[in-house]
């Protein structure tokens, strides 16, 4: 058999990338793929998506996406990707989109999950019960609360996992990119505008596994193991009569009242003030314990029950199938855009290109002559309402 150059070429090239979802909400068929979850919350509950283009946005009128427009409700919302993900092929994972809240948000969720269920997903019923492979993106309540997002299932636990270490997040107005890569060697990492902003392992950012080592349950601190740094003074004892000096004591400036009667008001007595000889209990000098040994350090050994698992990464072993939102917002505002869910960075660094950073530059631009603009109208209706300094001075000065 004989191979010819463009077949041995084609050995040697990567695999084209894979996109298992993509949607730009630029078009009202987006209401075709996406699905609100009609048995997750009472209507009343449940807050409408708008879709928009929004303010100042760098891509114009046509470039629209989907926004929170109720303030105080719950969100949800589904649709299956073109192409089921699995895991088992041992590629990488990649989400990204985009967020903007315009509301200048105070309390709310921003994150997408990625979902497993397949045939079996019931979109009707999505909501916060519903089991989720990925749930990645921005949380923020308050000016303290804020943080991005990254819980990864473990199958081996069947248990959620959020990342130990904090993941900072943007509040502002513009719009952000958000993008999280899990890699089957079992290390992911985390970009905001495409600046790397945690990475890592799965075992030492997270709790996959049990502890390398655990203490010794056959050892424990001996009996008679001295911990204490210091000791009270054995030759220090409580001076004599310190227990009889009062903590108050009549206040020595006060004279009784001119006014004052004895039939009518009592037995005149001084008010009580602070005694300025009195020091409180009596406690010994402390002094080094001769006897001190340390912190008892409990010995540790191999844990038994640790086992590095080389499917950490794999939180898509049983396909995930679907992708959505399932948020709370007091202050709504929004906006969701430009999703990608591919195996390959590259590809959605791409797809960034031509959408985020494509409206980046023009946005900001927009957003400032917005802000000009109001400080502008909100100078001028102040000093609308400030009264005529002529009209004042006639209006105060002397009467004639």
């Amino acid at each position: 058999m004989k191979f010819t150059l463009a077949a041995f070429t084609a050995l040697l090239a990567p695999a084209a990338a894979e996109i298992y979802f993509k949607e730009q909400f630029n078009d009202d068929s987006w209401k075709e793929r996406w699905t609100v979850p009609s048995e997750w919350k009472s209507a009343s509950e449940l807050g409408e998506w708008s879709h928009t283009s929004g303010e100042f946005n760098g891509g114009g009128p046509d470039d629209k996406g989907i926004k929170t427009s109720q303030d105080a409700r719950f969100y949800g919302l589904s649709a299956p990707l073109s192409k089921p993900f699995n895991s088992s092929e041992k590629k990488d994972l990649v989400l990204q989109y985009t967020v903007k809240h315009e509301q200048k948000i105070d309390c709310g969720g921003a994150y997408l999950k990625l979902l497993p269920g397949g045939k079996n997903f019931d979109a009707s019923k999505f909501g916060g019960e519903t089991p989720y492979a990925i749930m990645f993106g921005p949380d923020i309540c308050g000016s303290s609360n804020k943080r991005t997002h990254v819980i990864l299932h473990s199958n081996k636990k069947d248990e959620n996992l959020l990342i130990k270490k904090n993941v900072n997040c943007e509040d502002n107005q513009l719009t952000h990119l958000y993008t999280l890569i899990i890699r089957p060697d079992n290390t992911f990492e985390v970009f905001v505008d495409n600046k790397s902003v945690r990475s890592g392992t799965l075992d030492d950012e997270f709790d996959f596994l049990p502890p390398k080592e655990i203490k010794d349950p056959d050892q424990s601190k001996p009996k008679d193991w001295v911990d204490e740094k210091k000791i009270p003074d054995p030759d220090d004892v409580k001076p004599e009569g310190y227990d009889d000096i009062p903590a108050e004591i009549p206040d020595p400036d006060a004279t009784k009242p001119d006014d004052w009667d004895d039939e009518d008001d009592g037995e005149w007595e001084p008010p009580m003030v602070d005694n300025p000889e009195y020091k409180g209990p009596w406690k010994p000098k402390m002094i080094d314990n001769p006897d001190y040994k340390g912190p008892w350090k409990h010995p540790m050994i191999p844990n038994p029950e640790y086992e590095y698992d080389e499917e950490m990464y794999a939180v898509c072993k049983d396909e995930c199938t679907h992708i959505g939102f399932e948020l709370w917002q007091v202050k709504s505002g929004t906006i969701f855009d430009d999703i990608i869910v591919t195996d390959s960075l590259e590809e959605a660094q791409k797809f960034a290109e031509e959408t985020f950073f494509k409206k980046k530059d023009v946005e900001k631009e927009l957003f400032d002559e917005a802000k000009k603009k109001k400080e502008e109208e909100e100078k001028a209706a102040r000093e609308a309402e400030m009264p005529d300094e002529d009209e004042e001075d006639f209006m105060g000065g002397d009467e004639f």
